[in-house]
Formats: C-alpha cells, sequence, structure tokens
C-alpha cells in the first residue's frame, strides 16, 4: 500500500468489524431502527452527505447512478470545511465510513470513500478541491 490510511466501508446494520478503525456516520438522517447508544460510531458526520435534494432524486431512480457520482462529487467540491473535517479524521488511522443504504455497490458512501482517498493522494500544498490533475 501506498502509506495512504484505510478507508473501509460498511453498513450500520453490520455488526462492528476489529479492523474497523474510526467509524464515521456519513448520512445525512440518522439510520432508520437504530437506537442512538446502540450505534458503535466515533462521529456522525452529516454534512458531508448527499443534499436532501440529490438523495431523493438518486432513489426515485437508481440507473441515474453515474449521474449521481458527478453531482455528489460536485456537492463536495463545495464543501471544503465538511471534507477537511473527514480527511482529518483519515489521516488519524483506519476510518470505516458507516452508512444505512441497502446496495453495498452503488451508494454514496463508496463515492465518498474513492473521493477521499483521491485527496488524500494529493501532494502537501495542493489544491483540495476539484479533478487531481495528471501532468504527467
Amino acid at each position: 500500500m501506498s502509506g495512504l490510511p484505510e478507508i473501509a466501508l460498511a453498513r450500520v446494520y453490520d455488526p462492528p468489524g476489529q479492523g474497523d478503525g474510526i467509524r464515521l456516520l456519513v448520512d445525512r438522517l440518522w439510520p432508520r431502527g437504530v437506537a442512538r447508544t446502540a450505534l458503535a460510531h466515533d462521529a456522525w458526520l452529516r454534512d458531508i452527505a448527499p443534499s436532501d435534494a440529490l438523495r431523493r432524486w438518486f432513489h426515485a431512480d437508481p440507473s441515474r447512478g453515474a449521474a449521481f457520482r458527478e453531482h455528489y462529487r460536485a456537492e463536495l467540491d463545495a464543501s471544503p470545511e465538511a471534507v477537511a473535517r473527514a480527511l482529518e479524521w483519515c489521516r488519524r488511522g483506519p476510518v470505516t465510513l458507516l452508512y444505512a443504504a441497502r446496495e453495498r455497490e452503488l451508494n454514496h458512501a463508496r463515492v465518498l470513500r474513492e473521493y477521499l482517498i483521491e485527496r488524500l493522494a494529493l501532494p502537501a500544498g495542493a489544491p483540495s478541491t476539484g479533478v487531481p490533475r495528471d501532468d504527467g
């Protein structure tokens, strides 16, 4: 591995794993059926979740996955403070992003994970928003 912190994904309904590290809830709404005292998590980063309008738009038609990914990445670009807070957690060590979506392959946490990994790979002092450039 390149020395970047590990970022894993898990549904909030899955039992915690030994290697989860820091567990961050990344949903805007508290997960249904989960007591606030029952969820093993270190922080709730609701501001990094997709906007309510984007979430509803995507859930109305999951075939919009590619467009959702681009819209959500644009929202992340427009939220540098929320991204910076998430990156601070990620730099502390292994992180598990917790989400409630049933779909494990196409969900906002997967897009967020990809986005954070890209930001962690940027050289020090590089802009932290937008698409990373390949000047090679």
